[in-house]
This record gives structure tokens, sequence and C-alpha cells, in this order.
């Protein structure tokens, strides 16, 4: 498949709630089916909403990341340490390494934000001024997926496997409240060949 160039993406302040099955950043879930709340694996209690992202079908991946809450927990940036899940609805399958409860509402990064697309000349010039000044950064750093967009890597190439298609990739430099990706850090959630599972992960500076 020939690769597409990413749009940059920024998410700005929504008039309310979103209640719609859209894309956004932070508020609730937007559920489509019996609510998913994903658990961390240390602490057993709910992670943090980050956001949620539409796909192909009228389907959604809802993102989650467990937060600081004023104790360390490592493994956040793992696809499957059972600290962050990206849960698919509806007909999405949760995988072995991750927890939920039927809870509707919990913690979030913040308020509700939707997405606005940037041109690539406003994208690079703001860049996030910590990665790094070569030719290749020119790419932008947050975008969202699909068919043909590959990631950004900060890092190494970490597609979780054949056929993984990139739902979002995001900026913690340009998100509208403050996530833990590590310093600098990018985050990567992707889409099973199937269409049924997720899977995040980040990488830092």
């Amino acid at each position: 498949m020939t690769a597409s160039e990413p749009v940059p993406l920024v998410f700005v302040p929504a008039d309310g709630v979103v209640r719609e099955a859209v894309t956004k950043a932070g508020g609730q879930p937007v559920w489509l089916e019996e609510p998913q709340w994903p658990l961390s694996r240390q602490t057993g209690r709910p992670m943090e909403f980050l956001g949620q992202f539409a796909l192909e079908g009228g389907r959604l991946a809802h993102l989650f990341m467990t937060g600081d809450e004023g104790e360390y927990v490592d493994g956040t940036w793992e696809p499957e340490g059972g600290e962050n899940a990206l849960v698919i609805q509806p007909g999405g399958h949760i995988p072995d390494f991750v927890t939920v409860e039927r809870r509707a509402e919990g913690p979030s990064a913040g308020a509700d934000h939707l997405p606005r697309h940037i041109d690539s000349g406003e994208g690079s010039s703001e860049g996030s001024g910590e990665h790094s000044d070569e030719e290749e950064d020119r790419r932008p750093w947050q975008f969202l997926g699909g068919p043909g967009v590959e990631p950004h890597w900060l890092q190494g190439d970490e597609t979780p496997g054949d056929g993984w298609q990139l739902v979002v990739q995001l900026d913690s430099g340009k998100l509208p409240f403050d996530v833990n990706f590590g310093d600098a850090g990018v985050g990567y959630a992707f889409l099973s060949p199937d269409g049924k599972e997720g899977r995040f992960l980040w990488q830092c500076t």
C-alpha cells in the first residue's frame, strides 16, 4: 500500500460536553456497547481516559493509560504491560493482559477537546521544541492514522505486527493536558488486522 502523508493535528476546546461518537481528547468515553473501563494491573484502580478516535464503520477506539495519582507505576509505555489499553467498540476483543469493569465514567485527562487539522507549514514550525532538528523532523509528530498512514517513530519501529494499522500518533507536547509519555514523548495507537484489538505504546527522547 502506498504511504499517505499525515496531516498535522491539534486539539481545541469543545463548546461543551461531547457525547457523540467522534474523535476527541479528554472528557468521558462515548460507549457504543457495554462500558469496558480498564484497570491498572499494578494498582487495580481505573486507568485515565485520554481520548477516543473514530474508526471505519462507525466504530471507536477508546484510549486509556494509568495515571500518576501520586504513585509511580512503571510500564505505561509497554503495549502489553497492562498499564494502558485501546478498547475497540463495538465488536472488539479485550486482550488477556487487560482487565476491565462495567464503569461508564471515570478518571479523565481533562475536558473535552476536538481535533483540528493544521497546514503542514504551521505544524512543522510549531513542533514540540524538544525533538531533533533533523530534516525528517519536518514531518508532523501528531496526526490521525488510517490506511497507508505510517508512524513517525521517535525511536525505532515498534509496530505490534504485520498488518497493524496506525489509529493515531500523539505528541505529549501538543496535547491540551499533561500526559506522561516520558521526556518529550510520543504515543502510538494501533488497530489489529482483524479490527478487533488495539495496542498502545509510547517512546521518549
